[in-house]
């Protein structure tokens, strides 16, 4: 039975996972198919879900075809090509419970501090409700955890409501009120065309204009999916045509002297959404498309030609009582301030308290520079895994894509643990330092790297710490490669010397035995 007690009252498991999303539902799934049952979830929430459990701003979706967010071992009769976040989130609880993933699960848990025990081998894991050791841990908290909040002078002392979009504040009516929409990410053009409607004005602050690209989304009916379901070749021609359709898409991105063409159809979508030509010049963008996350919809633009929404192509420096302040010297008045400005994007909560073999912080190893070898192992942190790490993602790739196969990694690693008779293993420094130079160096010649150092990539200042530079196929079958001379192994020393210690594995440093 996963996370039995031991003698001093500790919770003990072979595997932690912390986090219940998407990642954490998967890494129990392969785990458990890998022959690895002593299993425990940690979950701060009361419910499973992740992201798709705390991002409840209206019009939240997917933005990624439905057949390509989905595990390659649930298929799922999506309503829409796209699905909304009611659909995704029900689909990962059906998962959890189809597979049994659930009864793993520990809610209401927050880990307060995870610390490596070199004598024991073991991490061990204080939390809200009680301590935990573990022989490894994972990490599932995702890349999209912490809302970023924007230092605004005179925001704490606006008179009305003002939320975070990704903590949208139901509870506040927009009906016939004055919105000021702080922000025109990917969250902004999925709620902007819903709450519309609804608002008397809205004003719409925009730093810096996005590329969006046109949105092939449509339904997908019962009848579709019958015959999908008689011609499982014809279901699995949809989803390719979906994966190269991305892929073709990443070519240019890798290869800038080719993003003309999607250059050309972005500009065309502006044209043929938005008829006036003030407004068009305020929405194009003066970088290359890619630079920033790519965002698709066919329903933003028209919402912002709206007669009740005007779009001020400026930041916000101030809120003085009801009244917000743009840089261009815009004043206008709002009851409600939704603040649309994204994620602290990578960065791990638990990073402060995680403490690696030295009694070192995550936090303070990655201080220069968030690395991890294949965005997996970090050096310095043994039997760590980090699912959706450092330099994993792509502007094109589906999630589930690379979870699957850094969870086949993860497992492989796992299972050489348990047949090797050794401890512990913990990735090279100089293997971790050889990725990251390969990897920074082809990230140098992408779109990607063409902000000036800042942006949605960067997780700090100078550096990318979110793209994957290669094709997804290149990271595949890196991720399949598991090799076992990148790492350091140990050998359990015995409780006392003796005769057993000669019947003990050998395991020496750097090879498996």
């Amino acid at each position: 039975m996963a996370g039995g007690s031991t003698d001093s009252g500790r919770q003990a498991a072979e595997v932690v996972v912390i986090g219940a999303g998407l990642s954490g539902v998967a890494a129990v799934i392969a785990l458990r198919r890998a022959g690895i049952g002593d299993i425990v979830v940690l979950e701060k929430s009361g419910r499973l879900g992740g992201t798709w459990r705390d991002s409840t701003y209206p019009g939240c979706g997917c933005d990624v075809p439905s057949m390509l967010y989905e595990y390659s071992f649930a298929p799922h009769a999506w309503s829409r090509c796209f699905a909304d976040r009611s659909e995704i989130l029900d689909y990962l609880r059906t998962t959890a419970a189809t597979h049994g993933a659930d009864t793993a699960i520990r809610y209401d848990t927050e880990v307060l501090s995870s610390r490596w025990e070199p004598d024991a081998h073991r991490w061990n894991l204080r939390t809200t409700s009680g301590t935990y050791t573990a022989r490894a841990v994972i990490v599932a908290t995702g890349p999209w955890h912490q809302p970023r909040y924007p230092d605004i002078p005179g925001l704490g002392t606006f008179p009305g409501t003002a939320f975070h979009s990704a903590r949208w504040n139901h509870d506040a009516d927009l009906t016939g009120r004055r919105v000021a929409v702080v922000g025109t990410g990917a969250s902004t053009v999925q709620f902007l065309p819903e709450i519309q409607p609804e608002a008397a004005v809205v004003d719409v602050f925009q730093s810096t204009p996005n590329w969006v690209l046109p949105k092939p989304d449509y339904s997908l009916s019962p009848d579709i999916h019958r015959f999908l379901g008689q011609h499982p070749a014809a279901r699995r021609a949809l989803r390719g045509l979906h994966h190269r359709t991305q892929e073709a898409i990443g070519v240019p991105l890798r290869h800038p002297r080719l993003l003309g063409p999607l250059e050309a159809v972005a500009r065309l979508h502006l044209r043929t959404s938005v008829p006036d030509r003030a407004l068009r010049r305020a929405l194009t963008p003066h970088y290359r498309i890619g630079t920033r996350r790519l965002i698709t919809s066919d329903t933003y633009y028209p919402a912002l030609t709206r007669p009740n929404v005007r779009l001020h192509p400026t930041r916000v420096t101030a809120v003085a009582g009801p009244h917000i302040i743009g840089a261009d010297g815009t004043r206008t008045r709002a009851d409600i301030i939704v603040l649309a400005t994204g994620y602290h994007i990578g960065d791990i909560p638990l990073a402060d308290h995680l403490y690696g073999t030295n009694g070192t912080t995550l936090a303070r190893t990655w201080a220069d520079n968030r690395r991890a070898y294949l965005g997996t192992s970090v050096s310095g942190y043994p039997n760590l895994f980090l699912l959706l790490g450092p330099n994993l993602l792509t502007g094109t790739t589906a999630v589930p894509t690379v979870l699957e196969a850094q969870l086949r990694y993860i497992t492989t690693a796992l299972t050489h643990l348990r047949t090797s008779g050794c401890a512990a293993l913990d990735v090279r420094p100089e293997a971790e330092e050889a990725h990251q130079q390969a990897l920074h160096e082809a990230l140098r010649t992408t779109v990607y790297n063409t902000a000036g150092g800042s942006g949605y990539y960067f997780g700090l200042p100078g550096v990318n710490t979110f793209c994957w530079p290669w094709s997804t196929a290149r990271l595949v079958k890196r991720l399949h490669a598991f090799d076992p001379d990148v790492y350091t192994w140990t050998v359990p020393l015995p409780a006392q010397a003796g005769p057993e210690r000669d019947s003990l594995p050998t395991c020496p440093p750097g090879r498996l035995p």
